[in-house]
């Protein structure tokens, strides 16, 4: 600013001898001095107006810090120089015990070792305690608790060279009846067949005996399901049916050859009835099962189970029943028996828990032989026959709840009742 106003009065001083062109430079330098003096004026203005507010602000911080005690007011540590700053503790790395991998390799030998050892849990496992596994699988899906147990990558690369499934299911194709959604399974649990109305033949029966005698699967269920599509194609007339192309035709045959539509029909409910004829079916599917030597062999061992399923779409419960197995467990001892000789207890025939129902093929087949020739077992017929059906019908009789021979009244008189009550 100095050195234009004095460029100004020099000019202004040397306009009257100089020459006319400096003296029209003179309204140029003069406008120029008033411009420079305005922007001053500004600046120096908002300078003034920075360090009021600056003011203002440090009065406002320090009403309001008066107003804190000292304890309240957090400490900032100050940043330590270079040289002095402490050498960052590095944290001790837990030790694995030898041959323990956890789950920080991924490498093929350590998840073939980790594979190796979920085999050998699974192995030891009973067909019960699977049966339960499933049980409470299917509990937690329907409850809305599910894991989801999806295999990580480390797990994945152990199943690559083999599988060890525990379950082996026969389920429809429906796609409403995710087998492994259903029981909150993961990968590698359950070695699923599905064929529309769950029904067997060669594929389907080929592929549950590789699991039983080569994967050692521990149970092997049927699982239908309500509402199911095939099974109800298959109460239709037998000329609607053969509208149908032929394979389809033939598998809606087969799976009409074993339900009793003459019992059937009787149910006048429709969801009873559908529900009925499912698990008819289902029970003919577990029946023919228990007539493969191999696969009942295992059932003898108690290394197998085979049981029938239905799976409700409306509430995603899964009913077990019609179960095939070995020799159930014992029966509780009695606390009033003191003597240890008085306290063992027979094996007793028995569903496993949460099953509703058994089926015993060897019962089953003495029935079916008594009915089918009654000569043979009341008049005539062999020794051997005679004393087969003799010792079938006595193991029978042990299961079946005492009945007994005389006519029951199902009238009710309020003298009886007070004659027959026993005293108090």
């Amino acid at each position: 600013q100095a050195i234009l106003a004095q460029f100004c009065v020099s000019a202004a001083a040397r306009s009257a001898t100089l020459s006319e062109p400096i003296a029209l430079c003179t309204p140029v330098a003069m406008a120029l001095a008033t411009s420079v003096a305005i922007g001053a004026a500004a600046i120096s203005g908002l300078a003034v107006g920075v360090a009021r507010n600056g003011k203002a602000r440090a009065a406002a911080a320090q009403g309001y810090w008066a107003d804190v005690d000292e304890e309240e007011v957090p400490q900032v540590p100050r940043r330590q120089p270079p040289s002095s700053r402490q050498p960052r503790p590095v944290a001790a790395q837990p030790q694995e015990e030898e041959g323990d991998l956890g789950w920080q390799g991924f490498s093929m030998e350590e998840a073939r070792t980790h594979a190796d050892k979920l085999q050998q849990g699974k192995m030891s496992r009973t067909p019960g305690e699977v049966l339960a596994e499933l049980q409470r699988g299917n509990a937690r899906f329907w409850m809305n608790a599910a894991n989801r147990p999806e295999t990580s990558a480390f797990e994945r690369r152990g199943l690559i060279s083999k599988q060890f499934p525990s379950v082996a299911m026969l389920g429809c194709s429906d796609s409403r009846v995710p087998t492994e959604i259903v029981f909150d399974q993961g990968l590698g649990d359950i070695f699923v067949v599905r064929v529309a109305g769950n029904c067997l033949d060669t594929a389907t029966l080929a592929s549950l005996q590789f699991a039983v005698h080569h994967l050692k699967v521990k149970v092997l269920a049927v699982l239908g399901h309500e509402l199911c599509g095939a099974v109800k194609a298959a109460m239709l007339p037998q000329d609607k049916i053969e509208q149908e192309p032929s394979e389809l035709e033939q598998a809606l045959k087969g799976i009409k050859v074993g339900l009793d539509e003459n019992t059937l029909q009787l149910i006048s409910d429709a969801r009873a009835q559908d529900r009925e004829a499912v698990c008819t079916n289902v029970r003919r599917q577990v029946e023919r099962l228990s007539v493969d030597k191999g696969i009942m062999a295992k059932v003898r061992e108690q290394e197998l189970m085979i049981v029938g399923a239905f799976y409700e779409i409306s509430s995603g419960i899964v009913d077990f029943f019609h179960e095939v197995s070995g020799p159930g467990s014992e029966t509780p001892i009695s606390p009033q028996k003191s003597n240890p000789l008085d306290q063992h207890v027979p094996f007793t025939r028995t569903p496993s828990l949460g099953v509703q129902s058994r089926f015993e093929p060897e019962v089953e087949q003495a029935h079916t032989h008594v009915a089918t020739n009654p000569k043979s077992a009341a008049i005539g017929g062999t020794m051997a026959e005679k004393q087969a059906v003799a010792e079938t019908l006595d193991s029978s009789s042990a299961i079946q709840p005492a009945v007994s021979t005389e006519q029951v009244s199902t009238d009710w008189s309020p003298t009886v009742a007070r004659t027959d009550a026993p005293p108090p």
